[in-house]
């Protein structure tokens, strides 16, 4: 598995996580929670890509 995608997810939660704040104590909840479900549909397109290719590679491992 593949470190550098460990530190991109913990990357955006950090990111995420700072920008949440900021924006919940400035009183902007609704952009807040649109911040938070961005970020998790960013990292989710990055983690079904991740499983795309495990797939393809069980694929052509077993001539699929």
């Amino acid at each position: 598995m593949d470190v550098d995608l460990i530190f991109k997810t913990a990357a955006v939660g950090i990111l995420v996580a700072v920008l949440n704040i900021l924006l919940q104590k400035s009183g902007r909840d609704e952009q807040a929670l649109m911040t938070t479900i961005v970020a998790l549909v960013v990292v989710l397109m990055i983690v079904v890509q991740k499983i795309s290719e495990l797939f393809s590679l069980i694929k052509s491992l077993f001539s699929l």
